[in-house]
């Protein structure tokens, strides 16, 4: 290992070394952090995660008022835009709150596999409307709690959730011989039973046919959701009866039961094909895009002897030598780069000065708890206003600026530059929170993420943030504190004569180390 363990641990595992953060001297710190993990409470969804499953309920029953209202289509329409605009304020704060998360927190490993299984169990926000409320669910109630346990329970819980179900049209699947199939006169939907095998479970080319497809498929049907209660169901009625061969392996019967999925699921979880998808996966997000054979065979037979315990499986990764040899072997994706760009500037007092000014600026116009209080009322009249004075704007426009109107200006800036520096520039990049192109997932290849419209992008970044918090920072100290041992000489000799202290932030920012791991 050329580099030292807090430098490599806190690089490759985690995102980067934050100033006045302890950095970490073992792998069982590493392992720590996923124990702790599954009992911390996520910062997203805004509000709570029971707060949200009534926020659900509440946007669809809305959505079925507008349905079924009689009236024009234009009012109709209206009444659905303001929803639109509801819901998407509640995800915008999600999604920033899960970026202030990563920022924050101190468990950079649970943080980096959050990240890599919301990715492998991808679902999209741009689904539907009611996704942009449900998606943050998923990965706080589906995803996090089950990361560091039997692979089996994850499996279970993301396939079962609503998100999975709306994503992948299982909600739209009956089985064509069942009572309900042919009384609605609709069929089979094999998208789901397709991703369980090609990118959950087994793997592109692990030897499954597209019998096993259709026969997954089949033995999948009947579990749905109820669209009042938006909660996962199995209904008897619309699963197709009979028993299906998948990998040779029968389920179903003539009554079709919970049961029949979900042992299905669990022999995939513990298929020899799944322990090495899933193995390689997990050592190219994290080691290189063509990790050693050798690794991934011996984190397969950990995963085998330990029935898919998770947390032995990443343990079995960090004891292999390849772990900690050839650093800068994968690029940092756009959010990983972001997120470790905050943490090193992220100085200053409590949560640190990037923490405070994307938590102020959440949103144009309101603060953060005003923007909450805004989007989660129920009760907010949804009508236009048509008591307006026609002639308001034109007056206000021949006023000279009132101190409200600079402080208005004065915080839009800021909310623009915040947006800037967080989503806008993951949309810029590639990868916006929770809107993955595909059910695969965002890529993972070292030349996806390092081309030449990436690195301006990235440069351009650099100067903004640079500019906006490292006004009063020693760029000469700000490389030893965040790249410490994995600064190059050549990194060290162009930043220490850099004209400026926001040039010799920039440069650091900028340079192959830190948009590597």
């Amino acid at each position: 290992m050329s580099l030292s363990f807090p430098t490599m641990a806190a690089i490759r595992f985690g995102y980067g070394l934050r100033p006045g953060e302890a950095p970490l001297q073992t792998k069982d710190d590493l392992i720590g952090q996923v124990t702790r993990g599954a009992d911390i409470v996520p910062a997203f969804p805004v509000g709570g995660i029971e707060a949200r499953h009534t926020q659900i309920l509440d946007l669809q029953d809305r959505l079925r008022q507008i349905r079924q209202a009689d009236g024009d289509d234009l009012a109709r329409r209206q009444q659905r835009r303001l929803l639109q605009r509801r819901a998407q304020v509640l995800f915008q704060m999600d999604a920033n709150a899960r970026l202030l998360q990563a920022v924050l927190s101190p468990n950079g490993f649970n943080e980096r596999l959050a990240t890599f299984w919301t990715n492998h169990f991808s679902t999209s926000a741009a689904k539907s409307l009611p996704m942009r409320l449900i998606v943050p669910l998923y990965e706080a109630e589906a995803i996090r709690p089950y990361m560091g346990g039997k692979f089996a329970t994850l499996l279970r819980s993301a396939t079962e959730h609503p998100s999975m179900l709306i994503y992948l049209d299982q909600a739209q699947s009956l089985g064509p011989d069942s009572k309900g199939g042919m009384r609605r006169n609709k069929g089979l939907n094999e998208n789901l039973g397709r991703e369980l095998l090609e990118l959950h479970t087994l793997g592109a080319g692990s030897g499954y046919t597209q019998a096993d497809v259709r026969a997954a498929a089949m033995v999948l049907t009947g579990l749905t959701i109820d669209p009042k209660e938006m909660e996962t169901a199995f209904r008897p009625q619309i699963s197709e009866p009979g028993e299906y061969q998948v990998l040779g392996v029968s389920y179903g019967g003539a009554k079709r039961t919970r049961k029949d999925y979900l042992a299905m699921l669990d022999d995939l979880a513990a298929h020899p094909k799944t322990a090495e998808h899933i193995s390689r996966k997990l050592a190219v997000h994290f080691i290189s895009d063509q990790p050693p054979q050798e690794m991934i065979q011996v984190m397969s037979e950990t995963w085998k002897k330990t029935d898919g315990e998770l947390s032995a499986v990443y343990r079995a990764m960090l004891d292999h030598p390849a772990a900690w040899a050839d650093e800068g072997a994968k690029a940092r994706q756009p959010f990983d780069y972001i997120v470790t760009g905050l943490r090193a500037l992220n100085s200053g007092s409590g949560t640190g000065d990037v923490a405070a000014f994307m938590q102020a600026y959440q949103e144009n116009g309101a603060t953060g708890d005003d923007a909450t209080a805004q989007a989660m009322s129920p009760d907010k009249d949804m009508a236009p206003n048509k008591n307006a004075a026609p002639d308001a704007d034109m007056q206000a426009m021949k006023a000279p600026p009132s101190p409200d109107d600079e402080a208005r200006i004065k915080r839009r800036k800021a909310f623009q530059m915040a947006r800037a520096l967080g989503q806008g520039a993951l949309r810029r990049m590639g990868q916006p929170t929770w809107l993955p192109p595909s059910p695969a997932g965002f890529e993972e290849s070292f030349s996806a993420w390092i081309t030449a419209s990436q690195l301006s992008e990235r440069l351009a970044w650099a100067r903004r943030a640079s500019a906006q918090f490292g006004r009063d920072v020693d760029p000469r100290e700000f490389l030893k504190a965040t790249l410490a041992d994995a600064a190059r000489d050549e990194t060290i000799r162009v930043v220490s004569q850099a004209p400026n202290k926001i040039s010799g932030l920039t440069l650091v920012l900028a340079s192959p180390e830190f948009n590597r791991r």
